[in-house]
């Protein structure tokens, strides 16, 4: 027995003890094979689970060292049947392989045979494969290369794509690279990236993950399709292309609600590609338009159904997924793995921070007590009404007054889900109000002023949760949310992580009721951020008057 930080039991639960000496050290080691369910003050549990350990073999970590990063940190021994399932699971990666055949193209091979048989035995998996070779080889239809490595997935069988990539159209495009460099850990990612041929970049808000998908551009120097969260954010990929890269105007297309241009590189909103007309989406066809050698998803945690669809019939073309958490509320992580590609870069954010890369945050949560009457109305609402009831008590209004005062000079950012409550607190605050209504050009303007300083408060709806570039953006203060979505909380942290002129700590604020819902969605959002280092400080409301 030594006295590590970590507990580590037979249900694959870890338990990290927060105030240990070595809990930060113990916490980055774990951080590729588990993932935090539960973070209170003093004890977080972690969960190692099967895809986590396939994302940790795709990147390059193997079951020795996992299992040494177990036995380094664990206060007791850790139990003997935990470290050869670990094991078992870690070899399942990659016993079966997606390979070009010289004779008989795309072929599934391998490298145990009865886990072959055992696959083929599949209803799910028969109908995408073809004529057995022998008795370790079977022939795939190119169009069901996709398919079948989700089918695979679910069948605990992880396939490793070894098949190669068409380079498609040519289109040489170079990263200009005059008054600044990639960064060593942006480079790392595009050459992880490349060499892995497809899949994820994890990296923070603010770390400059648009950059890395320049360097990969420059990579594949080929025609790239890049698929975006919405129009904002096309127009800021464009501007940073067009200064980071040779790419001139003509180059760079706008697919979106407002233009429909389709040239070498294209930036097209998810929301455009999911229209449906008749049932039908028209706008898909897009993806065909031109022989594409890269498709880059821009904030994959966020892909939509209808793109995971598409993405299974293209696994021939180069796919990078850029994002600061892989964490899907919708539980589709499993599909993000087998369709766009493994975990092939990852960096903390502490890491980054301490290299100066984005400014350093402190996080409060401000609790507010409801009066009696709004707790009377809570207790007998239905339970479908009661976040909204607790999210928009109106003493988050006069607390959110007491921050911009403690804070006065700085820019501030009021972050909510509810558009009543955001509309009152614009006027409340004397500040402009950003939803899903204000228009591409009207928001460009506010940003911009909020970005010289001109203004300095901003109401925010979640539109402003994605690609929002406010890199003097301070203080954000937080009064409610999409229930309990972690991405989300990353996300609005992100908003104010970008680093400050000055050097200056960063604040972010949730304004919480207790006892309601509220605090229970709060404490489930705040899970990412604490599996990255974060701690959050707790404060009553009456102590910032």
């Amino acid at each position: 027995m030594t006295n590590g930080p970590l507990i580590v039991q037979s249900d694959k639960t870890l338990l990290l003890e927060v105030e240990h000496p070595d809990a930060d050290r113990a916490r980055r080691d774990i951080a590729p094979f588990a993932e935090l369910e539960r973070a209170p003050e003093h004890v977080h549990t972690y969960r190692i689970t099967p895809l986590a350990l396939w994302n940790a073999r795709a990147a390059g970590h193997d079951a020795e060292g996992v299992i040494d990063t177990l036995m380094t940190y664990s206060r007791y021994a850790v139990p003997h049947a935990l470290l050869i399932d670990i094991a078992d699971t870690m070899d399942r990666y990659g016993r079966l392989r997606l390979l070009n055949h010289p004779a008989h193209g795309l072929v599934l091979e391998a490298l145990d045979t009865p886990v072959l048989e055992e696959v083929l035995r599949s209803k799910k998996v028969a109908p995408l494969v073809g004529a057995r070779i022998d008795e370790g080889l079977v022939v795939v239809h190119p169009s069901e290369r996709g398919h079948l490595k989700q089918v695979l997935l679910k069948l605990g069988w992880p396939a490793e794509d070894l098949a190669g990539y068409v380079d498609g159209e040519a289109h040489p495009i170079l990263l200009e690279e005059t008054g600044w460099a990639l960064r060593d850990y942006q480079r790392q990612a595009a050459e992880s990236f490349w060499h892995g041929g497809s899949g994820v970049v994890v990296l923070p808000c603010g770390a400059g993950k648009t950059l890395v998908g320049a360097a990969a551009m420059a990579m594949a120097g080929a025609t790239t399709l890049i698929l975006v969260t919405n129009t904002v954010s096309a127009r800021q990929w464009r501007d940073e292309l067009l200064r980071r890269t040779s790419l001139t105007e003509d180059e760079i297309g706008e697919y979106s609600g407002a233009r429909k241009e389709v040239r070498p590189v294209t930036i097209a909103t998810y929301q455009v590609l999911t229209t449906r007309r008749k049932g039908v989406y028209s706008h898909l066809d897009l993806l065909d338009a031109r022989d594409w050698g890269l498709i880059l998803y821009d904030e994959v945690h966020l892909l939509p159904a209808p793109i995971f669809r598409f993405t299974a019939d293209i696994q021939a073309r180069r796919r990078l997924g850029l994002t600061a958490t892989l964490v899907r509320e919708d539980g589709l992580e499993d599909d993000v793995f087998s369709l766009i590609g493994p975990k092939r870069f990852d960096a903390p954010w502490k890491e980054i921070e301490a290299q100066g890369y984005i400014a350093p945050a402190e996080c409060t949560e401000v609790r507010v007590t409801l009066p009696d009457g709004e707790r009377l109305a809570y207790a007998m609402a239905e339970p479908e009404e009661r976040y909204r009831l607790a999210s928009c008590t109106p003493k988050k209004a006069r607390v959110v007054q007491d921050l911009l005062r403690r804070h006065q000079g700085e820019r501030v950012l009021v972050i909510g889900q509810y558009l009543d409550q955001l509309a009152e607190l614009g006027e409340l605050l004397d500040a402009p109000v950003v939803t899903g209504d204000t228009t591409v050009r009207e928001r460009q303007v506010l940003f911009e002023q909020f970005r010289t300083g001109e203004l300095r408060t901003l109401v925010v709806s979640k539109v402003a949760n994605f690609s929002l570039d406010l890199p003097e953006a301070g203080v954000a203060v937080q009064v409610s949310g999409t229930f309990g979505s972690r991405q989300e909380e990353a996300q609005r942290l992100g908003r104010i992580l970008r680093p400050k002129s000055d050097g200056r700590t960063a604040h972010f604020y949730t304004v919480v009721a207790r006892d309601t819902v509220d605090a229970d969605f709060a404490a489930h959002r705040q899970r990412f951020l604490a599996e990255q280092g974060y701690s959050y400080r707790i404060v009553d409301s009456d102590s910032l008057g």
